[in-house]
Protein backbone atom coordinates (compact mmCIF):
# COMPACT_ATOMS: atom_id res chain seq x y z
CA UNK A 1 0.00 0.00 0.00
CA UNK A 2 1.52 3.16 -0.67
CA UNK A 3 1.67 5.76 2.21
CA UNK A 4 -2.01 7.79 0.72
CA UNK A 5 -4.40 4.23 1.61
CA UNK A 6 -4.64 4.02 4.93
CA UNK A 7 -5.03 -0.34 6.11
CA UNK A 8 -8.92 -0.58 6.58
CA UNK A 9 -9.33 -2.86 9.70
CA UNK A 10 -13.10 -4.18 9.97
CA UNK A 11 -15.43 -2.30 12.74
CA UNK A 12 -17.74 -5.17 13.27
CA UNK A 13 -17.86 -8.67 12.58
CA UNK A 14 -20.29 -11.11 14.25
CA UNK A 15 -21.06 -14.06 13.27
CA UNK A 16 -23.86 -16.60 14.19
CA UNK A 17 -23.07 -20.08 14.52
CA UNK A 18 -24.90 -23.50 15.19
CA UNK A 19 -22.16 -24.99 16.99
CA UNK A 20 -18.96 -23.37 19.02
CA UNK A 21 -17.25 -27.16 18.14
CA UNK A 22 -17.72 -27.16 14.30
CA UNK A 23 -17.17 -22.75 14.22
CA UNK A 24 -13.98 -23.92 16.25
CA UNK A 25 -12.69 -26.03 13.70
CA UNK A 26 -13.94 -23.66 10.79
CA UNK A 27 -12.69 -20.76 11.67
CA UNK A 28 -9.59 -21.43 13.38
CA UNK A 29 -8.40 -24.76 12.01
CA UNK A 30 -9.20 -24.12 8.56
CA UNK A 31 -8.92 -20.37 8.15
CA UNK A 32 -6.27 -20.28 10.82
CA UNK A 33 -8.23 -17.20 12.47
CA UNK A 34 -7.43 -16.96 16.45
CA UNK A 35 -10.75 -17.01 18.35
CA UNK A 36 -10.55 -13.67 20.70
CA UNK A 37 -13.44 -13.70 23.17
CA UNK A 38 -16.30 -16.47 23.25
CA UNK A 39 -19.02 -16.94 25.77
CA UNK A 40 -22.30 -19.27 26.50
CA UNK A 41 -23.75 -16.74 27.94
CA UNK A 42 -24.25 -13.12 27.75
CA UNK A 43 -25.28 -12.20 31.32
CA UNK A 44 -21.88 -14.10 32.72
CA UNK A 45 -20.14 -11.90 30.72
CA UNK A 46 -21.85 -8.75 31.56
CA UNK A 47 -21.71 -9.23 35.16
CA UNK A 48 -17.94 -10.49 35.40
CA UNK A 49 -17.37 -6.82 33.28
CA UNK A 50 -19.46 -4.39 35.79
CA UNK A 51 -17.43 -6.75 38.71
CA UNK A 52 -14.34 -5.96 37.15
CA UNK A 53 -14.77 -2.15 36.70
CA UNK A 54 -15.41 -1.77 32.93
CA UNK A 55 -16.86 1.22 31.71
CA UNK A 56 -19.58 0.99 29.49
CA UNK A 57 -20.38 3.33 26.56
CA UNK A 58 -23.78 1.42 26.53
CA UNK A 59 -24.66 -0.49 29.54
CA UNK A 60 -25.32 -3.95 29.56
CA UNK A 61 -29.42 -3.91 28.46
CA UNK A 62 -32.41 -5.76 26.81
CA UNK A 63 -33.45 -4.09 23.38
CA UNK A 64 -36.68 -4.66 22.15
CA UNK A 65 -38.01 -6.68 25.22
CA UNK A 66 -41.01 -9.22 24.16
CA UNK A 67 -41.04 -7.98 20.70
CA UNK A 68 -39.47 -9.30 17.38
CA UNK A 69 -35.85 -9.46 17.58
CA UNK A 70 -35.21 -8.59 21.24
CA UNK A 71 -31.75 -8.77 22.15
CA UNK A 72 -29.36 -8.40 24.85
CA UNK A 73 -26.47 -5.77 24.30
CA UNK A 74 -23.79 -3.91 26.08
CA UNK A 75 -21.31 -1.75 24.35
CA UNK A 76 -17.59 -1.35 25.96
CA UNK A 77 -14.00 -0.44 24.87
CA UNK A 78 -10.80 -2.40 24.68
CA UNK A 79 -7.62 -0.96 26.24
CA UNK A 80 -6.67 0.13 22.55
CA UNK A 81 -10.27 2.18 22.21
CA UNK A 82 -12.03 -0.13 19.71
CA UNK A 83 -15.47 -0.04 20.64
CA UNK A 84 -16.74 -3.33 21.12
CA UNK A 85 -20.44 -4.67 21.02
CA UNK A 86 -21.59 -7.86 22.61
CA UNK A 87 -25.09 -9.05 21.62
CA UNK A 88 -27.41 -12.02 22.08
CA UNK A 89 -30.63 -12.97 20.43
CA UNK A 90 -33.72 -14.40 22.05
CA UNK A 91 -34.26 -16.49 19.32
CA UNK A 92 -31.71 -16.62 17.02
CA UNK A 93 -33.89 -18.94 13.68
CA UNK A 94 -36.97 -16.53 13.74
CA UNK A 95 -36.08 -12.77 14.32
CA UNK A 96 -32.51 -11.91 13.33
CA UNK A 97 -33.25 -9.66 10.69
CA UNK A 98 -37.19 -9.69 11.39
CA UNK A 99 -38.91 -6.15 11.81
CA UNK A 100 -42.35 -5.31 13.51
Amino acid sequence: MTSKHKRLTPFHLAIPVHDIKVARRFYGGLLGCPEGRSSEDWRVLADRLKASGVKFLIEPYVRFKGRVGEQATMFFQDPSGNALEFKAFADMDTELFKRD
